[in-house]
């Protein structure tokens, strides 16, 4: 499988300093979508056509993605997008469950009136979408109440380690498609999560961000998938 199928995925209006730069966001970005599997061969030459760019060029976007865990890259196999074994995809939930608390509490202590004021709406906007079916605008919805957290709590060194940590990629190779969506009780704690913003309580930001993480963690498959690993011979 190769990716010349996916230019509608690609952003032509995003803008860069650079052409390494623009190639690198938008080979990133199409990377975090859903719309690539993992395993997936890239080809430098879909890439260079895709973002209009050198063959050296992508070569160092390539070599960047790498260096960061996005990509692969194996002799005689090529770069692929990356897979996780269950060991690693547990080992980066467990991280991003004690970063995603941290900033949560630091949310409670920092969070400005307009901050809260925007977690306010998206999660009204989450509520909306929950009493009309409207999953993927729910789920729109509350990558953007995560990421309005992380900016709250006004910890640059915090919201770095977060976003070194690949979830995105995680979630899409381990997620349950049969499960309902949005997961029971997810709104209710993103709830207890505001709750606990708005009343300055960082003590109970950083709990209800935990059970929130661990609960998401615990829909995924990595319990099937361990199992399985266990059922399979070598």
């Amino acid at each position: 499988m190769d990716i010349s199928g996916y230019d509608d995925v690609v952003d032509p209006g995003r803008t860069s300093p650079t052409r390494h730069s623009q190639a690198y966001e938008g080979l990133r970005t199409l990377l975090l979508s859903d719309s690539v599997e993992p395993g997936t061969r890239l080809t430098e030459a879909d890439l260079t056509r895709m973002f209009n760019v050198s063959r050296s060029t992508m070569r160092s976007v390539l070599v960047r993605l790498t260096q960061e865990g996005y990509v692969t890259s194996e002799v005689n196999r090529g770069v692929r997008t990356r897979s996780f074994t269950v060991e690693e995809a547990a080992d980066i939930l467990e991280a991003r469950e004690t970063l995603e608390s941290a900033l949560a509490g630091k949310a409670a202590e920092r969070a400005t009136d307009e901050e809260i004021a925007q977690l306010r709406a998206t999660l009204r906007e989450m509520e909306e979408c929950k009493a009309r079916g409207d999953q993927a605008a729910y789920s729109r919805g509350n990558r953007l109440f995560h990421q309005q957290v992380k900016a709250a709590a006004h910890q640059v060194t915090l919201a770095k380690a977060y976003d070194t940590l690949l979830y995105p990629l995680v979630m899409r190779q381990y997620r349950n498609l049969s499960a309902p969506h949005p997961r029971a009780g997810s709104l209710e704690e993103h709830q207890a999560i505001l709750l606990a913003i708005v009343t300055r309580n960082p003590e109970a930001a950083v709990a209800a961000m935990r059970h929130h993480v661990a609960s998401a963690r615990q829909a995924l498959l990595l319990r099937s998938a361990a199992d399985h690993a266990v059922r399979t011979p070598d």
